[in-house]
């Protein structure tokens, strides 16, 4: 026996476990793929009559809405408003406050995602793991800080007007998506990873095409969560100049004119639920189908 058939003395040469996971890994890609490419590979159907979302999924949630806004609306329609409340949501205000909550939720949450997955992912590679707890640290002292006390300080920073606003809200709902896109990319099995490597697949391969997609539901559910913090958080703009359904709200608690404020609230909370709605099909749709669960 050579020295190159033995371990050093005498004993048969033993190949690490990865390594077989890699090889048996190789071998049904190479048999599904010649299969396949023969026609021999069997066909999975998916039964006609299954879908992916229930229709009380589809359908309970924003009949819901309507029915609410619409009884809201027939209210306000009756409630009597005096020239003060008038001067409240006249003129187009209602609607201007609405596009206004809406553009800052939408902005402050694309800030987290440009910011807060690719910085979860830098954070779970080797070179940047031993910078994690000070990261998170950093994203809990976002939240730790109450929202109000938060606003103010960006105000005396970078002035009067929705540029505070985001950048407080994009500090305050990037720990969801950070955390989240951590535990996502820390709970996958390393065999997994290592039988991707084993059949030459490059980190960045391997990110894309195997960890990525299995992290994708708690991603998902971290930016649902966001969604929802923003659109309550976008409430507290109204105190340092950025507009939004907070103008309604804080008008009708400094004039005392109950209309006004129960529409500013209910258009809100009208808001969020929409919001988190959206987030969840959204979710189940972008789920990959290997981990899918019935809806």
């Amino acid at each position: 026996m050579s020295p190159r058939d033995g371990n050093g003395d005498g004993g048969p040469r033993r190949r690490h476990p990865s390594d077989h996971e890699a090889l048996a890994f190789k071998d049904e890609v190479e048999m599904a793929q010649r299969e396949l490419a023969s026609g021999e590979a069997p066909v999975v159907t998916v039964p006609s009559g299954r879908r992916r979302i229930s229709w009380q999924k589809w359908t309970f949630m924003p009949a819901f809405l309507v029915a609410a806004l619409l009884a809201t609306w027939l209210w306000f329609r009756g409630a009597r408003l005096d020239s003060i409340a008038h001067q409240a949501v006249d003129n187009g205000k209602v609607w201007l406050a609405l596009q206004q909550h809406i553009e800052l939720t939408a902005i402050s949450t694309f800030f987290v995602l440009i910011i807060a997955i690719p910085l979860g992912i830098a954070l779970t590679r080797a070179k940047l793991r031993r910078a994690t707890p000070v990261a998170m640290a950093f994203a809990n002292l976002g939240q730790a800080v109450p929202a109000l006390g938060l606003l103010v300080l960006l105000v005396i920073w970078l002035g009067i007007g929705a540029r505070s606003a985001i950048v407080g809200m994009v500090i305050y709902a990037v720990l969801p998506v950070l955390a989240n896109t951590i535990a996502g990319l820390r709970g996958i099995d390393p065999t997994l990873t290592e039988a991707a490597r084993g059949i030459g697949m490059s980190p960045t391969g391997v990110l894309t095409q195997v960890e990525l997609p299995l992290a994708v539901p708690l991603i998902l559910a971290g930016v649902r969560t966001a969604l929802v913090l923003n659109v309550g958080t976008a409430t507290l703009a109204t105190f340092g100049g950025g507009g939004g359904l907070g103008d309604l709200i804080s008008a009708g608690i400094v004039t005392q004119r109950m209309p006004v404020l129960i529409l500013g609230s209910v258009l809100t909370v009208a808001l969020a639920l929409l919001v988190e709605w959206l987030a969840s099909l959204a979710e189940l749709l972008l789920r990959p189908r290997g981990l899918e669960v019935a809806a």
